[in-house]
């Protein structure tokens, strides 16, 4: 097993969760519909939740404790892909990115769930049943606005389109792609990727939106390489100001 291979995929997906789930929780106090407060402020427990597990299992392999490892790293330090770091926008973008990254996340913890990594197997499995909530929760809204008004439909196709590029950039392959595949602790990116196509189609197919060409598209990477917008660094700083003022404080 490579083990270098098997931590740069912990920490991509781990780094995804965590940053979500802190852009989740800021529509706390703020959704459009009590039951969307509510719904957005639970994902966002559950996706901080699943960072933790899987940085505890980054620990095992000899990497710092988790609360190290989520609020005393600088931005070019983590490998989450952009799509999760911007901005929640209106609710129609977070909407979008929502069904577009549980989307993905759903598969891929199918994948893991038959990982040859027996604790990233057994923790999958856990984790896919956390998510289908997720899915079907995104997948109802996205039916049912991009289906009701022209206002609504028009805004969740100009957030589709906006947001497209970047949901690609969750694809981006890692440089062990090859070790993680031969050694079947992964099944790949491409893989997944044609799998979480042929899902989104099936939703958007039930509504009158449109999905851009996505082999058109540029997708924007470099976030699994520490490249990351103008947006993680300040969230980073926000997200660690109760730990660097108490760094006994508990998830």
């Amino acid at each position: 097993m490579n083990e270098t291979a098997l931590k740069e995929l912990l920490y991509k997906i781990a780094d995804d969760q965590l940053i979500l789930g802190h852009r989740n929780s800021e529509w706390t106090g703020f959704g459009p519909l009590l039951e969307e407060d509510i719904a957005f402020s639970s994902m966002a427990q559950d996706k901080v939740g699943q960072s933790h597990a899987l940085y505890q299992m980054l620990q095992t392999l000899g990497e710092k404790d988790p609360d190290t490892v989520a609020f005393m790293r600088n931005a070019d330090q983590f490998h989450n892909c952009i799509l999760v770091e911007l901005p929640n926008g209106e609710y129609d973008f977070s909407l979008i990115r929502h069904f577009l990254y549980d989307t993905a996340e759903a598969i891929r913890f199918e994948m893991l769930s038959e990982s040859s990594y027996q604790p990233l197997a057994d923790i999958s499995k856990k984790i896919r049943a956390e998510l289908r909530y997720h899915t079907l929760h995104a997948n109802t809204w996205v039916k049912q606005l991009g289906s009701a008004t022209e206002e609504s439909i028009s805004r969740l196709q100009r957030s589709l389109d906006s947001a497209m590029p970047y949901a690609l950039g969750m694809f981006e392959e890692s440089p062990f792609e090859k070790d993680l595949i031969s050694s079947k602790i992964f099944g790949g990116e491409q893989a997944l990727k044609e799998r979480w196509i042929k899902k989104i189609e099936a939703v958007i197919s039930q509504t009158q939106l449109r999905l851009p060409d996505w082999k058109a598209l540029q997708p924007v990477t470099g976030g699994r390489t520490g490249k990351h917008s103008e947006y993680l660094q300040p969230l980073l700083d926000e997200m660690s100001e109760v730990f660097k003022i108490d760094p006994t404080a508990e998830w």
